[in-house]
This record gives structure tokens, C-alpha cells and sequence, in this order.
């Protein structure tokens, strides 16, 4: 089943196109330079730009890849390639020209700037004690791209709530990489805190375990994306002690994640559901079938925890929604009636 993108109607490419730019602001000027040329339409479907020490300077957008040169959009080998200025520039824009400041998130492999962008690295990697110290020989940065999609959750909040109680239900998003879970996940999050309306539905508490700072995009622990009045973000802590703590010091009645999957974080899954606290999370994958093959995720399957599963894909564009699932009973809950009436545009 399917429903086409989730879309945010109050977006526009040109809108879109300036939150790119504010990404694309670390870059070096001459790479700046190249890419702000691009049209805003280009601009506003990208998802990353990777530098690559002597390789061709590509952006990644919803719809495939795009090599950049100095008049715009090029082939593969008219390309401009990054050279090492291009990166040291870079990096010491992010670090304010510190290089040093960077050492805990040259650890890390990524940092997050202002605006909720996340910028990746790599390059040789300074090993002591058989543990990643830090990186030295930056060669390759990735920047991607932080979305703020409010509404794209709309046609899915009825089906996460008890229409009766009005609780929120367990619910796992299964979606495969880059078919946007987080964006998803982030609206949600932010309806459940700020209520909904039409659904009779009052804010909530929300405490939400941020570990690798995506879903609210915190800079200085201030989230930089809107994840509603009543959420509380534990910002850059491992998931498996996040959960527990928010539990016993904010009093959330949901607690939401991303990417839930390994031993420790289901021993605090556990603790939460003693609670009585309602579980919004993601994995990785195809289906919930496909998630069988994985211990942890397996056992709170089979007694039933999850309420209800969202499952996404890119089969008509990122924010694909594949189905609904009762985790009750198995059965789908989307209609057929239902996706005859998409709304247009794209989702961004």
C-alpha cells in the first residue's frame, strides 16, 4: 500500500533553497561560490554535498546525484575537484579556526553546526588504547542538509493515537536509509508536544534521546529544529542511558528515538514500559518482517509492544508511505480510498 510523499504545504523551493545555502555556508568560497549558482529548483532537492580530497565535487538530491563544476552542473570528469585548501577552508569555518576544538568531534566522525546541519568526516585515524583518539588528514567532508518538513505527519497521526484513551501508541517507523524516517519521525514528535486539534488531541511531554543530534539538530543544546513546546531533548547521549534517565527526571509520557536496535537500549526499553510511557522509535529496514533476523528487536516484536508500524520507502519519493500496520493483529490500516487523495508537491 502506498500513499504518495509527505509534503509540507507552506514550503517553497525558494525557501528551501535558502535553508541549503545556510548548510553550504562552511564551505570554502570558491566551492560556495559554485554551488549558490545552482538553480534554487536544484537547490532545494539537496540532501548532501560531499568534498573529496581530488575528486569531483558531487551533490546528492531526492532525484540522484549531481557533479558540479565552475558553470554549474558538469559531468563526472569536467568536474571541479576539491583540493586540500578546499577542506582546510572548510574546516576552519566549522571549527571557527580552531582546528584543534574539533578533536571530540573528529572522534565522534561529525559535528553539528548552527541551523541543525550535520557535517561528517574522514580521513587517517589516530588510534590509542585499540580506540579512535581522533582524525588527522581530513580528506573527505560530507554536509548534509537539515529539513524541516512541518505537517509531512499529518496523514499519519491518527492512526498512532488511541481514538478512545487518546494515548499515543507504541509506534516503530521501518524505513530503509535515506527514505525519510527522521524527518517523519521530528513532525511527529512535534504534533504529539504541541497537539493536535482536529484530533481532539492535547500536548504531551515528549522526552526525546537525540544521540546523534538529527532529529531536533541541536547546536549548543539548543534545538535548531522544531520539535514542539513540550519536548525535552537529551542531546549526544547514548540511547540506552538517555531513555532511562529522561524516565526519572522529566516525567515524559512519550519518549521517542532513532534507529533503536542494539542490547543495552532494550533493557532501557524495558524500564520505560514498566513506566507506562509510550515508545516512538525507527529501524532500519525493508518490513517488519525483515526485522526477525535481529535478536532485540525480534523479542519486543513477538510480545506485541509495538502498537503500530510505519513503514516507508522511496518507491514514489522519499517519504513513501509503503503502510500502516495493527501490531495487534497484523493487519493494514490504510485504505485504498485513502491514497486516491494525495496532496502535491513534493516532499522536501
Amino acid at each position: 500500500m502506498r500513499i504518495v510523499p509527505l509534503v509540507g504545504e507552506n514550503d517553497s523551493a525558494g525557501k528551501i533553497a535558502s535553508q541549503v545555502k545556510e548548510a553550504f555556508s562552511v564551505l570554502s568560497p570558491r566551492v560556495r561560490q559554485m554551488v549558490e549558482k545552482l538553480p534554487s529548483v536544484v537547490l532545494s532537492k539537496v540532501e548532501e554535498i560531499r568534498l573529496r580530497q581530488d575528486r569531483p565535487l558531487l551533490l546528492q538530491t531526492f532525484e540522484g546525484e549531481i557533479a558540479v563544476g565552475p558553470s554549474g552542473i558538469s559531468t563526472m570528469e569536467e568536474a571541479y575537484r576539491a583540493t586540500a585548501d578546499d577542506l582546510q577552508r572548510t574546516l576552519q569555518v566549522i571549527s571557527q579556526s580552531s582546528v584543534y576544538a574539533l578533536e571530540e568531534e573528529f572522534r565522534n566522525g561529525y559535528i553539528t553546526v548552527e541551523g541543525g546541519h550535520r557535517i561528517g568526516f574522514v580521513g587517517r585515524a589516530v588510534i590509542r588504547d585499540g580506540r579512535i583518539h581522533s582524525l588527522k588528514f581530513i580528506s573527505s567532508i560530507n554536509i548534509r542538509v537539515a529539513r524541516q518538513v512541518r505537517g509531512c505527519a499529518d496523514r499519519v497521526m491518527s492512526y498512532l493515537i488511541d481514538m478512545s484513551s487518546k494515548r499515543p501508541l507504541h509506534t516503530l517507523i521501518i524505513s530503509p536509509p535515506r527514505c525519510g524516517k527522521t524527518t517523519l519521525l521530528r513532525d511527529i514528535i512535534r504534533q504529539f508536544s504541541t497537539g493536535v486539534p482536529s484530533l481532539s488531541l492535547a500536548g504531551v511531554n515528549v522526552g526525546l534521546v537525540d544521540e546523534r543530534s538529527e532529529i531536533a539538530g541541536c547546536f549548543r543544546g539548543v534545538p535548531q529544529l522544531d520539535v514542539g513546546p513540550r519536548t525535552d531533548v537529551l542531546d549526544a547521549c547514548p540511547k540506552s542511558e538517555g531513555m532511562i534517565m529522561l524516565v526519572r527526571s522529566m516525567s515524559p509520557q512519550i519518549v521517542a528515538t532513532d534507529e533503536l536496535g542494539r542490547l543495552g537500549e532494550m533493557e532501557a526499553v524495558e524500564e520505560m514500559l514498566n513506566a507506562g510511557i509510550s515508545l516512538i522509535t525507527t529501524v532500519h529496514g525493508r518490513d517488519h518482517k525483515s526485522l526477525s533476523n535481529r535478536p532485540q528487536l525480534k523479542k519486543l516484536m513477538e510480545r506485541g509492544i509495538f502498537d503500530r508500524y510505519v513503514i516507508l520507502s522511496r518507491s514514489r519519493g522519499v517519504g513513501t508511505i509503503e503502510a500502516i500496520i495493527d501490531g495487534n493483529n497484523g493487519k493494514p490500516l490504510i485504505s485504498q480510498s485513502f491514497l486516491a487523495r494525495p496532496r502535491g508537491g513534493e516532499y522536501d
